[in-house]
This record gives C-alpha cells, structure tokens and sequence, in this order.
C-alpha cells in the first residue's frame, strides 16, 4: 500500500456522516448535525439553466480550465472581493475541496511548513501532508476564535499560512485587523496564504474581507471558493480559485491529469448562479441566521457554552463540564441518536468541543436539542 497514505485519517465528518446513515439504514430515527449540506435545493434557476446544457447537448469535455464564459462571470464576481483577475488567472474544478487539494499539492514541497489556525476544517492537513509537507497548528483566541500573533510559528520551512474566513468550525468572521496581521507576517517572511472563502456569502453581522485584495498579497495569495455552501449545490461538485498564473498553470496540470476537467452542463449552472437574481441567497441566510439563534438559545438552555457563530451554520459547542467532546458524541449517538463531529477532528484544541451543523430544518434542530436534554 501507498506510504502517502499510511498517516492519513478518513474525514471526520463523512466518518460520522457515514455512521448515522447506517443507524437510518437499520431503522433508527438519526438527528444529523454533521455535514455541512445546506438542506435547501439548488434554486430553481440554476438547475434550469443546468438542464438547458444538458439538452442542448453539452455534455462533453470542457477546457480542463472550465468554459470561458464561467471563468468571465468568475472574473467578474472577484472585482466584488477587490480582485482584478483576467480569465486565464482562473480554475474551475469539480469541488472548492479539489481546489484545495491542487492548490497545496501544487506549491508545497517535501519538507515545507503550512500554518493553521486551529481548530481548523478537516482536509487541510491531510492535504498538506499528501504533499509531503507538515502542517504546523497555530493556536487562536478562545474568546473570539480568531488568530493572534502567531510569529512563533514561523519557521526558515514556513511556506503558506492557510486562512479559512468565515470559517469552518467555529463560525469566526476575520475582521480587517486579523487579516493586516496575517499580511503582515506573509509579507515579512516572504509566504504564500491560501484562503479558504467558500462560506463569503453566509454572514449575519460582519462583512466579508478577501485578504487577496490588501496591498502587496494578491501576487501572494490564492484564493478559493465555489458554489456548495452559498447556494446549495453540494452535489454538483464546482469550484474555482483565482491566483498568480504560474500557480494556476501547475493547478492546472495535476487537473488534465487527474479529473480532467468539472462537469460540463454544471459549469452553465455556475454561470446561472452568478448573474441570477440572488434573492435565494438572502432567503437562505436569512434561514441560517433564524436557525443559528435557535441552536445557541437551545445548547445554552442546557448549559453548554457556546458563542454565537458570525458566520456559516456551524457553532463550535464547549461540552467540557459534560466530558470531552469525543465522550459526549458517542454518548449523543448511541443514547439518543444525535450525529455531531468531535472537535478533536479540527485539531488538538478542539478536543473538549463539539460541532454542530445546523445546516438542517428548525424541527429538526428542535428535536435535536430535545433528544441532547436527556443525555446531558
């Protein structure tokens, strides 16, 4: 077997994703809040437009790059981020996660150092280490779950600092202080950030900041985003990334020989959701936001300490005076058949945490919480 894979775990959150699914499969009413799907359909609109290429016959391979028209209206939405990027500096892939993965594998080398800030979303470390490369955990402010100085952690192997914002798991929000800092530390030991954007659009209070768009960093930066999370098209597997173009053209390498290229007739539903009316999206985040407060307001009746996420659908849950986070989702599982994700998946700081998606209908949430009473 593959040495690659030897220190490799499989992903939490499908692990436990997979578990309750099984429960299902034997007949057991299973409370989901582990994967981050929003329950919604992909909006109408785009799975019109997705059908029109299908009929029209689109259905072969595209340039391994994605179609030009996609990549233009890709282009156009960056200038929402401060982004001025041409078509060619663009790659759409089948998933932000493949744009991630080729990114890493695209820039790192054997004996390279990334920074995290943990707790930080599974994939990023196994990621890095497919490159052979070492993933270096930098602590954050448990008040707020943002990053602090983390200078320490540079080292002469520091390649990339990974930026994840809004982020998964803890829902923080990076103000424009956080990422100055960031900038700061990338222009002065001369790294390359990767940032994650993938959840941009599901904000309650805050703005969203692309790190790409501060002074000296868009040469330096790559960033990712998709369709997934925004509007609801989990299924459809696309994702794009905007980057220096010798980035880009390595990205694109590892694409033609690997995936090829993202699937035809979606690209035209990723046009359609780019310069569709986005009513869809405030509706969406409009439901998050009703939904969040619902899960906060529940875990705290029960006593668990928990903050109120600025950002995506997942709250970082403190079950501590429970057990550790690990304890706490097997009993949750097994007792009342409640599927979360131990924070110890995000990285050693997360280890009394848990996660909860509440990606998932208000009933649902309150059944959840409900079944979570007689456990805790």
């Amino acid at each position: 077997m593959s040495k690659r894979l030897e220190g490799i775990e499989e992903s939490a959150t499908f692990r436990v994703a997979d578990l309750a699914n099984k429960l299902k499969r034997a007949g057991k009413d299973v409370i989901s809040f582990s994967l981050g799907e929003p329950d919604f359909d992909t909006p109408l609109h785009i799975r019109e437009s997705a059908k029109k290429a299908l009929d029209e016959g689109k259905t072969h391979y595209t340039p391994s790059a994605g179609i030009l028209e996609l990549r233009e209206s890709i282009a156009n939405k960056f200038k929402e981020n401060g982004l001025e990027v041409t078509p060619n500096e663009i790659i759409v892939t089948p998933g932000a996660k493949q744009t991630i993965f080729e990114a890493i594998q695209a820039v790192l080398n054997e004996g390279d150092e990334a920074i995290l800030f943990e707790p930080a979303w599974v994939s990023y470390g196994p990621c890095i280490k497919l490159a052979g490369a070492k993933p270096v955990g930098a602590p954050i402010n448990v008040e707020n779950f943002k990053p602090e100085g983390f200078e320490e952690f540079v080292t002469k192997k520091t390649k990339m600092i990974i930026v994840n914002s809004p982020c998964n798991p803890t829902g923080a929000v990076f103000d424009r202080s956080n990422l100055k800092m960031i900038t700061d530390i990338a222009m002065d030991h001369d790294l390359l950030v990767l940032s994650d954007e993938i959840y941009e659009k599901i904000l309650y209070t805050s703005e969203h900041v692309s790190i790409g768009q501060f002074d000296g960093m868009q040469d330096r930066t790559i960033t990712i985003n998709g369709f997934s999370k925004t509007y609801a098209m989990t299924g459809w597997r696309l994702g794009y990334a905007t980057a220096p173009k010798e980035i880009i053209d390595d990205m694109l390498k590892l694409q033609q020989h690997s995936t090829s290229c993202a699937t035809s007739f979606a690209q035209y539903g990723g046009i359609a959701a780019l310069e569709g009316p986005q009513e869809c999206v405030t509706g969406m985040v409009n439901e998050f936001k009703a939904r969040r407060d619902l899960i906060v307001e529940g875990l705290v009746d029960l006593g668990i300490k928990c903050k109120k996420p600025d950002g995506t659908f997942y709250v970082f849950a403190n079950v501590s005076q429970f057990g550790n986070g690990e304890d706490v989702a097997e009993r949750l599982l097994r007792d009342a058949y409640v599927a979360v994700t131990p924070g110890i998946a995000f990285g050693p700081s997360g280890e009394d945490y848990i996660r909860i998606s509440y990606a998932i209908s208000q009933a649902h949430i309150s059944e959840g919480l409900n079944r979570m009473k007689k456990v805790v």
